[in-house]
């Protein structure tokens, strides 16, 4: 057996039947498919046992532990020579396995991952969404990109490994978050051979709404810093931005109210002053709340400006465009408030890994 695909899932039994549909289509064909129910209290069994006349497929159970338990106990039960992990909210094209065989084929190498692209069925919402997890202008490039500011570090969306080598580093740790980064860093430090394969992509529906968007990029802030404590090396400036853009962001809107306050101040003044020589004054307030007012604005309405273009012409949709300025910066901002809680609680406060926010509803 060439590929064992394994997949994860919580109550997403209609996107198992997507993903499951997707891989009846793969051109390759020397593969099998193993589902994980991770506690799920909508089972997808009946979607799976529809497929198996078409895959060949394993159905298995398990009491609910995140995700990165519930590959292992998949790998467990694989055949395959490599194991390639796919999130159940993935789709993919007809020649993804196909792309898989002829990279390794060309190159070898013992681990690798893929990008990952929004289909025209998405929602706008979730168009955005893959633009800000995506783009350069927002995470650097560092998931697939083909700009990037620091190296690529396989997902557990999209991501494949030798079974030998899983086996020999121990599979995904008990991160509940972050437990993907923490294997692709084994993967390096290991000194085995890990490459992007461009061509094996997939569609990624990622989550819904901005909502749920800012509860997984905030646990993804705090993932990092329990990264960095484990393996104090592989924090890069790339993974600092989100928190400075944060802090920017949190003094330039200071900045605007402090300006405001001002303006409003000196307007006031300006309808109490019964004489002409007396308006200098309270005309300085109006200058320097305006001025303040645009210093602060000025770089927040510039960054959302160039969003805006980018997801606009990459969508060739000017709403996407717009909603794209709104999932950047709850990407953004959630990634970097929970880089930065998780910092203050662990490195300056000496709190333990299991600071999670939102650890209920994981999937969610």
């Amino acid at each position: 057996m060439r590929y064992s695909v394994i997949i994860p899932v919580y109550n997403r039994p209609d996107e198992v039947d997507e993903l499951l549909g997707s891989l009846v289509s793969q051109t390759f064909q020397d593969f099998e498919v193993v589902v994980v129910e991770d506690g799920s209290s909508i089972p997808c069994q009946e979607v799976v046992n529809r497929y198996g006349n078409s895959l060949d497929v394993k159905y298995f159970t398990k009491p609910n532990s995140g995700p990165g338990q519930t590959r292992n106990h998949g790998a467990e039960r694989s055949q395959g020579e490599y194991l390639i992990f796919l999130d159940s909210d993935c789709v993919l094209p007809s020649g993804y396995l196909q792309a898989v065989e002829n990279e390794l084929r060309k190159n070898p190498c013992e681990a690798f991952g893929g990008p990952d692209r929004a289909h025209e069925s998405f929602t706008p919402v979730q168009k955005s969404i893959n633009y800000s997890m995506t783009s350069f202008f927002t995470t650097g490039g560092i998931r697939g990109g083909k700009r990037k500011l620091d190296k690529f570090y396989p997902r557990s969306f999209n991501m494949g490994i030798r079974a030998d080598l899983y086996r020999q580093l121990g599979g995904f740790s008990k991160m509940r978050f972050g437990e993907d980064i923490d294997l692709s860093i084994r993967i390096f430090k290991s000194g085995a051979a890990c490459r992007l394969f461009p061509d094996a992509w997939v569609w990624h529906k990622r989550r819904t709404d901005m909502k749920k968007f800012f509860k997984q990029v905030h646990n993804s802030g705090i993932a990092r810093i329990n990264l960095y404590k484990r393996y104090p090396e592989s924090l890069k400036l790339v993974h600092l931005l989100p928190a400075f853009f944060t802090l920017g962001v949190g003094l330039l809107l200071l900045m605007a109210l402090l300006g405001l306050l001002f303006l409003l101040l000196s307007v006031v003044a300006l309808h109490r002053i019964q004489t002409p020589s007396c308006v200098t004054g309270p005309m300085m307030g109006v200058f320097l709340g305006v001025t303040l007012m645009g210093v602060a604005l000025l770089p927040l309405l510039l960054y959302a400006l160039i969003v805006f273009l980018d997801g606009a012409v990459r969508n060739r949709n000017l709403k996407i465009g717009l909603l794209s300025v709104l999932s950047s910066f709850t990407q953004l901002l959630g990634y970097g408030t929970g880089f930065l809680r998780a910092w203050w609680l662990r490195c300056v406060c000496g709190r333990n890994e299991d600071l999670q926010a939102f650890k209920e509803n994981f999937y969610e």
